[in-house]
């Protein structure tokens, strides 16, 4: 793995709004090492990433929330991969634009 590389466990979550959203909650340390890592890349406070759940593999980008950061899931990414709200999921992903 590079510095722009990351590996992790994180609960979904989902935020409930005007429409649902979900979230894989990323773990302080590594958005600790996330932030540092995306100096120069972020905009708005977001970090673009390339994303691998499973056998899917995405683009997105990470927002700030509480002193770490939340990964989006589309709609699209958890049907097709079977992924479930308070599900721990591993993800990888890569820091920059893809």
């Amino acid at each position: 793995m590079s510095l722009m590389d990351f590996e992790f466990e994180g609960p979904v979550v989902e935020w409930r709004g005007p429409a649902p959203y979900y979230f894989v909650a990323i773990p302080e340390e590594e958005s600790a090492d996330i932030k540092f890592a995306a100096k120069g890349i972020e905009y708005w406070g977001q970090v673009p990433v390339l994303v691998r759940i499973k056998d899917t593999e995405f683009t997105t980008a990470l927002f700030p929330k509480d002193g770490r950061y939340l990964l989006p899931l589309k709609d699209k990414v958890r049907k097709s991969a079977g992924i479930e709200v308070d599900e721990d999921l591993t993800v990888a992903l890569t820091v920059g634009r893809q």
